[in-house]
Parts: C-alpha cells; structure tokens; sequence
C-alpha cells in the first residue's frame, strides 16, 4: 500500500506539471458545453417558441386568397409578411430583405379555382343526395399549384413540417368554401357565421407527453441533453495527458528501471489508474456544477440532476475508468508524444461521431449503427439519456454497464498484451 500511496503522488505531481494537459482536460470541455449549449438552446427556441419569418406574395385578389393568408397566420409557425402584385419571378430580394426562410406565391385566380371547385364538389353531394345521375366520373376543377421557395440551410425535416401546414391551411380554405356553397344551395342563403366555425372547428385535443420511467413527464432541455454529452466527450480527453504520460516513461526508460527494484509494474499502472480516475470525476463534478448553478445565470437552462444520483455516480465512474483504460492503451502502443496526441485526438473524435454524441445513434443507418455498438461513448450515452432524460433508475441500464465494462476489460488485456511484446514489464 505504502508502494502504491508513493507512486500516486508521483503520477500527481506529473500531473501537476502538465500545465497544457490540465487546460485541455477542464477548460476546452467547458467552453465545449457553453458554446454548444448555447448554440442548441437557441435553436430549440426558434422551433419551440420563435417563428419562422415568410413572406406571402398574394397574386390572387380574391377571398380565398386572402383567408388563406389568415389561415397559414393562424397555424403559429410563421411570421407572415404580405406584399401583393410583385414580381413572382424574382422573390429573392424581398426574402433577403426580411431575413424571411419561406417565400409563397399565391396564384392568379386562386379564389375562383376554389369556387369551381367547391361548386363542383357541392353539385356531385346534392345529386348523391337527390338520387340523380351518377356525377362521381366528373373531373372536378384543377387548383394551380403553389410556389414554395424556401432557404437551402432549412432541414428536410423542417421543410416536410412547413409543406403540411401549408397544404392544412389550404385545405381548410377549401373546406370553408365547399361547405357555404353546399348549405347556400341547401338553404338559398348564405350560411351563419357561428354555424361555420362550429362545423370547422377541431374539438379534439392532443397533449404531448414525454414518455418517463419515473412517471414525472419532465420536459428535457438542452442542458439535459448536452452536459452529460460532452461530460464524457472530456473524460476520455484525459488521452492528451495520459498518454503522453506513458509515452514519456517508456521513453526515458522508467518502465525498465522499475524491473531492478523490489517492486510491481502493476503498482505503477495501478497508480495512474487511481490518479486519472480522480481527475475524470473532478471534471465530470465541475461540468454537472456549471450546468446547476451557472446556466441560470448565463442566460440558460439549468442541468436537473436525475432522482438517481447514485446510479449516475456508477455511470460516471465506469466511464472515467474506461477513459483512463483506452488512455494507457494508446500510451503503450504509441513511440512518440506526437503519436500519442495525434492519434488520441483524432480517435475521440471519431468516437464521438459513431458514439452519438454528435449525430443522435437513432438517426444512424447501416454501418453506422453497427459501429456505435463499438464506442465506449455509445453506452455511456446511452446510460446517461437513461438517467436525465427518461428517469431511470441504475437497474434498467445496467445492460449499458455491462457493455461499457466488457469494452473496458477489453482494453486492459491489450494493454497488458503490449506491455509484455514490447518487454516493458
């Protein structure tokens, strides 16, 4: 013990020394989690609470086209700015002119389509009703189609979003129209304001509920999808010390004066194991500790720890020891600081991307999820969205556990296997 208490405090005052080490492993990830936070926060507001600037360019002077207007104003997605009788074949200056995402073009003679359309539709139902011929073969009259540009930076998803509510609202147009003209038809008169909005309006509710195992339905923010994130994205940046570390004492040759004395190579990478360990839980408590106390103050979300603290402290542990694992492995296999830097950096990175933390693993086809199976960061992720997201508890992600210790046992082996092929223990 007394071998092993004299090896840890000389690992930490290599630590201590490595003053570029120490930067890279807390202040690179916490100017990580404040951009990135920041950057997603913002825009969760423009598609939660903002709305997307559109400029509505109405060819059509009729009153479909302009309840129509009102109706794409009501869905609550658009800040609809109207110009009328414009150039349609040249919208981009008035786009670029309001910052406008959307640009749509309301053709000429909309509202008389709608008509002919909805006098159509309302002549087939009294025939139907009336028993007469057969009207069902009638083609009924075609509606111009519309003209939707759009900003190339808008996601495909987004834009699938923006075309149904569109085509909602002018479906509603359509509806309104045939429903007066079938009562005026009916009735020889026009049809009541209040009887209209009855029949159109949707009394039927939806209520969006996140899908918990703890039964709370707690909304996550930002922070709870980022801080655990890019917490794991740092441990494992603990390679940039690390490795070096190990780079050095095989270099100058510590891993062979250890042979001639009465002591264990295992003492040594045991230390480093106990050291870095530490280090990957102070990073990790200093990034949980911004997000709590300091986002608030910043201007965003605060981090809500998970009812299972204790299941997070496990999570965070196995992955500190899986970061300081795949850290010493690269250490021994490298022959140059620069190797180890290099390759280590290079293959976080990589790791993170397969690992989901850059791209959701759900979004993830083919080969590519395949090899999210392979990244330690996966199942780190992965246990973590378990906690903050979905309120679970250590029991229902111990499968995640299980994987990233078998990935962990992994690395220690080929670690030992290097060390023994290159006669340093």
């Amino acid at each position: 013990m007394f071998k092993l208490w004299i090896s840890i405090k000389k690992d930490i005052r290599v630590l201590l020394r490595d003053r570029i080490g120490i930067a890279l492993m807390f202040l690179m990830p916490i100017v990580l989690v404040v951009v990135v936070t920041s950057i997603q926060n913002s825009t969760f507001q423009l598609v939660n609470k903002n709305k997307l600037p559109a400029v509505v360019f109405n060819l059509d002077m009729g009153k479909s086209g302009t309840q129509l207007i009102k109706d794409i104003d009501k869905i609550g997605l658009f800040n609809v700015i109207t110009f009328k009788r414009v150039n349609a074949d040249s919208l981009t200056p008035y786009m670029d002119e309001h910052d406008a995402m959307l640009g749509i073009v309301i053709p000429k003679n909309y509202s008389a389509q709608v008509s002919a359309k909805a006098a159509s539709s309302a002549d087939k139902a009294m025939a139907e009703f009336n028993g007469g011929a057969d009207s069902a073969g009638t083609r009924a009259p075609v509606i111009d189609a519309f003209k939707v540009y759009y900003n190339p930076v808008l996601q495909q998803s987004l834009r699938f979003s923006i075309q149904g509510a569109i085509q909602s609202a002018m479906q509603m147009v359509e509806s309104r129209q045939t429903l007066r003209t079938l009562y005026y038809n009916t009735n020889e008169k026009d049809m009541p304001e209040a009887l209209e909005k009855e029949m159109l309006s949707a009394d039927t509710r939806i209520n969006m509920i996140p899908a918990s195992k703890d039964g709370t339905h707690t909304t996550p923010n930002a922070a709870q999808h980022n801080v655990p994130a890019w917490t794991i994205f740092a441990m494992f940046f603990v390679i940039m010390s690390l490795g070096g570390s190990v780079v050095r004492e095989k270099v100058s040759g510590s891993f062979i004066r250890l042979k001639t004395l009465p002591t264990n190579y295992a003492v040594g990478i045991v230390s480093k194991q106990i050291t870095y360990l530490v280090v990957t839980l102070l990073q990790a408590a200093v990034i949980f500790s911004m997000g709590i106390w300091l986002f608030p103050v910043i201007g965003l979300p605060a981090l809500n720890l998970p009812n299972d603290v204790f299941g997070t402290f496990v999570v965070t542990l196995v992955c500190g020891w899986c970061a300081v694992s795949y850290a010493i492995c690269v250490g021994v296999f490298a022959s140059t600081h620069e190797q180890a830097n290099g390759f280590g950096a290079i293959s976080i990175v990589i790791l993170a991307c397969i690992g989901g933390l850059m791209v959701p693993s759900f979004a993830m086809q083919g080969l590519a999820k395949t090899l999210a199976s392979f990244s330690p960061m996966h199942w780190v992720l992965e246990a973590y969205y378990g906690l903050f997201l979905e309120g679970a508890q250590l029991k229902d992600i111990l499968n995640n556990i299980a994987s990233l210790l078998i990935i962990t046992l992994a690395l220690q082996v080929i670690t030992y296997v290097g060390l023994k092929r290159k006669n340093l223990i």
